[in-house]
């Protein structure tokens, strides 16, 4: 038996007309760039595979490389419903999928007995109905949607563990999940789902084999500088090379979390609300903290590391300049 639940969503980003999905891998990299989503072809091309063949697409990369944008740029340039599923230790099926509103059962057969109602069968069929069932991210997405399919993203999920991955195997496998006291909630249409995960443990084969691959890496330089002046275009060129050139050779460094791209932006806008025109070891040291999230790592560049690094980056700038 399946049914198809319809009621309010939680935690939806709300559009009005979906778009069709893009024809090639040119296309789907223009799509993310309508968004300022600077693409490789190669995200491009296993993006657009996914979204032809109708598999979720795993992410795995470092924190900070872009891995939850990407599905939110899908969700603005497709103009779908957004539901984000964030993981983490001891996630559950009654966060991620549903649960009873117990307290508005209760209520109900209280009233239902004051009433003079007691047979019991008739109470239970009424208070596990639809109306007492709260809807989470899982359930919500395999629901019909008018604004057609939604972008289902399940959000660092090597945070949680691997009872969880076991039961997303349904879900991904035939995108479907059953509820008990109802039966099996069957997606007339799949969502588009990405996956995302930081890498922090081994996420099992079982639910990568149900999936599409690709590891999202640091940009190159070249890359990463269109990225800064796409989304801060406050930041003066000289300044805007600078400082990729300096997050480039801190990631060569030996640091327990190396920055990401949101690291970068963070810094790019934090050198720009101080007015700053070039960097200088003082004006690096003083910020480190946008752009590194650990003491350890900030104290390995403390005195004259940052200066070294510094001299470094700017004499590669003269010498490419040349």
């Amino acid at each position: 038996m399946f049914f198809a639940f319809a009621g309010p969503r939680i935690h939806v980003t709300q559009l009005i007309q979906s778009r069709p999905s893009p024809v090639s891998i040119d296309a789907t990299v223009a799509l993310l760039a309508e968004a300022e989503y600077l693409a490789d072809r190669s995200l491009g091309t296993v993006l657009y595979l996914a979204l032809k063949m109708g598999r979720p697409l795993f992410l795995e990369g470092e924190a900070g490389v872009g891995k939850t944008e990407i599905a939110k740029v899908l969700s603005t340039t497709l103009r779908r419903h957004l539901i984000r599923l964030q993981c983490y230790e001891g996630l559950d099926i009654s966060a991620a999928v549903y649960e009873w509103n117990y307290a508005a059962q209760m209520i109900a057969i209280r009233v239902a007995e004051a009433e003079g109602e007691h047979d019991r069968a008739r109470l239970e069929h009424d208070v596990f109905s639809e109306r007492f069932l709260i809807k989470r991210p899982l359930l919500q997405a395999l629901e019909p949607d008018t604004a057609g399919a939604p972008v289902l993203l399940i959000d660092e999920i090597d945070r949680t563990d691997e009872a969880f991955e076991a039961f997303l195997l349904e879900v991904l496998g035939d995108f479907q999940v059953t509820v008990p006291e109802l039966g099996t909630v069957k997606a007339a249409h799949p969502p588009i789902v990405i996956i995302t995960s930081n890498r922090t443990r081994e996420v099992h084969d079982a639910l990568k084999r149900r999936c599409l691959y690709h590891w999202v890496g640091y940009p190159s330089a070249e890359r990463e500088l269109a990225i800064v002046r796409t989304k801060v275009p406050g930041v003066g060129k000289n300044l805007s090379e600078q400082l990729v050139a300096f997050v480039q050779a801190l990631r060569k460094q030996d640091l327990f979390k190396s920055p990401g791209v949101a690291e970068t932006l963070d810094w790019a806008a934090a050198l720009s609300e101080l007015d700053v025109v070039a960097l200088d070891p003082a004006t690096v040291s003083d910020t480190l903290g946008v752009l590194l999230k650990y003491q350890d790592d900030i104290a390995r560049l403390e005195g004259s590391k940052v200066k070294e690094l510094l001299d470094e980056v700017k004499a590669e700038l003269r010498a490419a300049a040349e």
